[in-house]
């Protein structure tokens, strides 16, 4: 039986396995989620012996367990090594979804439920794939699967794993599904990925909440000094204050700038798409270019005082926040952290304190498009979409991809289906049937590329 024909004779039941497994709530970052994480690892453990994987075993970290497994077809063909996670972000806040989280549905072709997209939807794209090449007898190439549960909350375990197990993770290129296409008619791989520093900060004032009406007006408030702190990290024309900020930060020629302006975008629909009056944000760069080749400062949440129901007059003795910066080629999540830390620090008015704890960080990186798996990859596409596909920078960022190649030495393809409006930790996240159904069917032209070449 052909590959479409077997995808589409067992479709549904695709669907149906990857609904159980977004039934599961693996959310790393909250302990209380801790056996659903580790009963998420057991159901993709399952589910990659059922596709014909070999030599599959949860490998023990000192977080959650690393999911492995393998396919041999032929020391002749060359080595792929899958990378993906099956932890998925918090759903706070609950009362935003239009359906309950963890109860996945199906409504208008797409997929809700937290995972979705980001990224079970996208790892068990490359399950089932192994199933279709195995039903239609070709698999050209030696696969190895490596899924974490530590993705959302930095992979601390992933790069002991892999430094740990270098020869058990031998490889030719690393192919990860975990991005996305810039429409489902304008197909595209990402080349680039913006690395990350993130931070959680801390102001102090008095020794305990203080009374508004004895104090007020001889005590600085903390969430009034960190607000105006927060506010001087960027100027009029939201550049970043930071001293030394840009010092590293690569910029793209005219002609660079020219190649990634041709991708299709639409300023009226990215504003609508999100209910904007406006974007807005660093000047002299236009939109795709400031979520892409342009450094951020970003304000992830911010608290303090009394914020329940009713009124209670307190000048608080602590405010927090957390910060994060997005970092392009050629700054490092090491040096950034190190300016933010001593920056935020020195602005601190009289009457508080401040403490600024790092959380994690990753590397922004660039990969190649004339290697051969890229080639690949583009073929592919080509093969399914119809039309070529178009490099794109993303703005997110996926840390691991640069200890990568550090550790092992190998190139990634970033081979992604889902869309930026699909909701990626936030509430009502989805992934397209569409789409999940393509990955299947890209993903083996992909491999019969790569072999060829």
């Amino acid at each position: 039986m052909s590959a479409p024909a077997y995808l589409t004779q067992h479709q549904n039941r695709f669907l149906e396995e990857l609904m159980d497994w977004l039934r599961i709530p693996s959310v790393s970052a909250d302990a209380a989620f801790h056996g659903d994480v580790l009963r998420a690892a057991d159901f993709l453990k399952e589910k990659l012996e059922a596709a014909g994987a070999a030599n599959v075993e949860l490998c023990a970290t000192a977080g959650n367990p690393i999911v492995y497994g393998e396919y041999f077809v032929g020391e002749d063909k060359p080595t792929v090594l899958v990378y993906g996670h099956y932890d998925v972000q918090p759903a706070d806040p609950y009362e935003l979804w239009t359906s309950p989280p963890f109860e996945p549905v199906i409504k208008d072709e797409q997929i809700y439920a937290r995972g979705a997209c980001d990224d079970k939807g996208q790892v068990y794209m490359h399950v089932k794939a192994l199933e279709v090449m195995r039903a239609q007898g070709e698999v050209p190439c030696n696969l190895k699967f490596m899924v974490e549960g530590e993705e959302e909350i930095g992979s601390n375990n992933l790069a002991i794993f892999v430094k740990e197990n270098k020869e058990k993770l031998k490889a030719d290129v690393i192919l990860i599904s975990d991005t996305g296409i810039l429409a489902n008619d304008v197909p595209s791989i990402e080349v680039g990925l913006r690395g990350l520093s993130y931070h959680e900060v801390e102001v102090t004032g008095p020794n305990r909440d203080l009374h508004s009406g004895l104090y007020g007006g001889a005590v600085l408030n903390p969430i009034n000094a960190l607000c105006r702190m927060i506010a001087s990290l960027h100027d009029e024309n939201y550049h970043i204050t930071i001293p030394g900020f840009y010092d590293q930060v690569a910029t793209l020629g005219e002609a660079e700038r020219a190649e990634l302006a041709q991708a299709p975008f639409s300023e009226s629909g990215f504003e609508q798409s999100i209910g904007l009056p406006a974007a807005v944000g660093e000047a002299g760069y236009t939109t795709p270019e400031r979520t892409s080749i342009r450094p951020t400062l970003d304000v992830n949440g911010i608290w303090g005082g009394y914020i329940g129901e009713g009124a209670k007059t307190v000048i608080p003795s602590k405010a927090f926040a957390k910060i994060s910066m997005r970092l392009v080629p050629n700054q490092t999540s090491e040096q950034i952290t190190a300016l933010f830390q001593q920056h935020f620090t020195s602005i601190a008015p009289a009457g508080v304190t401040v403490q600024v704890r790092p959380h994690h960080g990753g590397e922004p990186v660039l990969t190649p498009t004339d290697s051969v798996a890229y080639r690949a990859a583009a073929r592919a596409l080509e093969t399914t979409f119809g039309k070529k596909p178009v490099p794109t920078r993303g703005g997110g960022s996926i840390p691991i991809v640069a200890m990568f190649k550090s550790e092992l030495g190998l190139d990634t393809v970033l081979l992604g289906f889902g869309l930026d409006s699909d909701a990626i930790h936030s509430p009502n996240e989805h992934f397209g049937v569409f789409n999940f159904l393509k990955g299947i069917e890209t993903i083996p032209e992909f491999y019969k590329e790569y072999a060829a070449s």
